[in-house]
C-alpha cells in the first residue's frame, strides 16, 4: 500500500459506503458536487416553478470585507481560494492562499479551474437548445433516441426531463469507474489518472449501480448527464463537448471556458489537492487528470469571471428562449426536510435554487472534482453574483461514530458567499448546520444518511 494513504477504518468505510448509495441532493458520488443548505423553511412538494430573489439587501460591494472573508477561508485551513463578485456594473476579484504547496506560489484571482458539476448547467442549456428546435422532447422516453443504450422498461420509463433533473432513478457510475475507492482512495485515483473512458462504458456502470431512490424522486447521479451527452451526439451528429463549445460557450462569449482535450489544463491554474477525509495524507495533487470519467457531467474548465458572465446571460434570457428557460427553472425538491421544516434546496434542469441563511433564494450550481471545488450563485435577475473556487477537497473528518465533524472552512466559505450576495455577518450566523455542507459531498451524504 502507498505509505501516504491509509485504509479507511471500518466504521468510516461503512459510512462512506452507505453514503455512496444514499439519495443525496448534490452527491457527485465520491468526487464532486458540493451540497448546500439542508436547513429549514416550505416550498411545495412535487415539481414547481420557483422564483428566486431578484435583488439583494442593498449592500454595495464592500471590498475590504470581501477580502477579509476570503482570507478567513485560507486561515481556516484551505490551501488556496479565489472569488469574483458582481453587483450590476461593479465588480470585485480576490485571491488568498497558495496555489502550489511545494513552491509556495500564491493563488491568483484569474486562474483557470476545474469546475466539476457546473458543467451540467452548460449541458442542460445545449439539450434545451435542441428542444427549442423540435429535435428533442423533454417528456419523451430516452429509448426514443437511444434505444440500445437503456434497454427494457427503464428506457421506456425514463424521460429526458428525468435525466436533467435527476429523477431517473439511475445509479451513479463513479464507484464502478474507480474500483477500490472506498478502501484505498489514493491508489484508486492514481490508477485512473490517465485512463480514457468511453461514455457507453460509464452508462453501463451506472445501470449496474444500485438505484439511489425510486424513479420520480430526486437523486443526484452523474450518469444522467453522461446519457444527456450521448443524446446530444445522437441528435446533432457532434461530440457533446464540441457541440457545447460551439453553441453554448462561444454563444456566451466566454474566452477562458473549455473542455480539455488532454489530462492537462492549458492556462494558468492552481494545483488541486484531494484529501478524501484524511484517507489520502498528505493531500495529493490531481490537477493533471483525464476527465473522461465525467465528460459532459463535470469536465469543464472555466474562470470565476466567465462563470458569472455565463449565469448572468442565462438568467437574463440571452442563451435560451422564455419557454426553455422556464422549463430549466421548474424544480423538484432536492432533499427531504425534517418534520416542520421546509425544502430549502430545489433542482431544475441543470440549475438549482437555494435558500441561503439570509432568507433569500438564489440560482446557480456547484461542482467539485478530485482536488477542486467551485460554487456559483446569482440573484434571479443576474445583478448580484458570486463564484468561489478552492483547491483542497474533502478536508473534513469523521469521528469514531461516523459523524462528520464541523470544520471552520465551511463556516468561512458560507460567510464569504453571504457577504458577496449582499448580506451581513449576522445573516451568516444561523448557518451552523448549513455551513457543514458547503464543500462536503460525501460527508454530507454520510451525515444525512446517519440522520435518517
Amino acid at each position: 500500500m502507498d505509505p501516504t494513504t491509509r485504509r479507511a477504518p471500518s466504521p468510516l468505510r461503512h459510512t462512506l459506503h452507505r453514503a455512496a448509495l444514499a439519495s443525496s441532493a448534490a452527491l457527485l458520488a465520491l468526487a464532486a458536487g458540493t451540497l448546500p443548505a439542508h436547513a429549514a423553511p416550505t416550498a411545495p412538494t412535487g415539481t414547481t416553478a420557483v422564483t428566486a430573489s431578484s435583488g439583494h439587501h442593498g449592500q454595495r460591494l464592500d471590498r475590504k470585507a470581501l477580502h477579509a472573508s476570503l482570507e478567513a477561508i485560507q486561515q481556516a485551513g484551505m490551501y488556496g481560494t479565489f472569488s469574483a463578485v458582481r453587483d450590476g456594473s461593479s465588480t470585485w476579484r480576490g485571491a488568498a492562499g497558495t496555489a502550489d504547496l511545494a513552491t509556495k506560489r500564491p493563488v491568483r484571482a484569474d486562474y483557470e479551474h476545474r469546475v466539476g458539476s457546473i458543467t451540467k448547467t452548460f449541458t442542460a442549456v445545449a439539450v434545451l437548445q435542441q428542444v427549442a428546435k423540435g429535435r428533442i422532447d423533454l417528456d419523451a422516453p430516452i429509448a426514443r433516441y437511444l434505444p440500445e443504450l437503456i434497454p427494457g422498461e427503464r428506457g421506456q420509463a425514463i424521460t429526458v426531463r428525468m435525466l436533467l433533473n435527476h429523477t431517473s432513478g439511475l445509479g451513479d457510475h463513479i464507484l464502478g469507474a474507480f474500483p477500490g475507492l472506498l478502501e484505498d482512495p489514493g491508489k484508486a485515483l492514481d490508477a485512473r489518472q490517465f485512463h480514457r473512458f468511453d461514455p457507453e462504458e460509464l452508462v453501463r456502470l451506472g445501470l449496474a449501480a444500485p438505484a439511489p431512490a425510486p424513479r420520480g424522486k430526486h437523486a443526484y447521479s452523474n450518469t444522467n448527464y453522461v446519457i444527456a451527452g450521448l443524446l446530444l451526439r445522437k441528435v446533432t451528429g457532434q461530440e457533446p463537448e464540441q457541440y457545447i463549445a460551439r453553441n453554448v460557450i462561444r454563444k456566451a462569449g466566454l474566452r477562458h471556458t473549455y473542455f480539455p482535450r488532454t489530462p492537462y489544463m492549458t492556462g494558468p491554474h492552481a494545483k488541486m489537492y484531494e484529501s478524501m477525509y484524511g484517507l489520502i495524507e498528505p493531500a495529493r495533487d490531481y490537477s493533471v487528470y483525464d476527465m473522461s470519467w465525467c465528460g459532459p457531467a463535470g469536465s469543464l474548465v472555466s474562470t470565476t469571471e466567465d462563470l458569472n458572465s455565463f449565469y448572468r446571460q442565462l438568467l437574463s434570457g440571452k442563451l435560451l428562449g422564455p419557454a426553455e428557460l422556464s422549463a430549466m427553472k421548474t424544480t423538484v425538491p432536492a432533499h427531504d426536510p425534517q418534520p416542520g421544516q421546509e425544502v430549502t434546496f430545489r433542482y431544475g434542469l441543470g440549475l438549482y435554487t437555494l435558500k441561503m441563511p439570509d432568507g433569500r433564494w438564489y440560482w446557480g450550481h456547484d461542482g467539485g472534482v478530485f482536488g477542486a471545488g467551485t460554487w456559483a450563485l446569482s440573484t434571479e435577475d443576474g445583478r448580484r453574483q458570486v463564484v468561489l473556487a478552492w483547491n483542497l477537497m474533502k478536508y473534513q473528518r469523521f469521528d469514531d461514530q461516523g459523524q462528520m465533524k464541523p470544520h471552520p472552512i465551511d463556516a468561512a466559505m458560507l460567510r464569504h458567499m453571504t457577504l458577496a450576495l449582499g448580506g451581513t455577518p449576522t445573516d451568516a450566523r444561523p448557518a451552523a448546520r448549513t455551513a457543514g455542507t458547503v464543500a462536503a459531498p460525501l460527508a454530507t451524504a454520510a451525515a444525512d444518511t446517519l440522520r435518517r
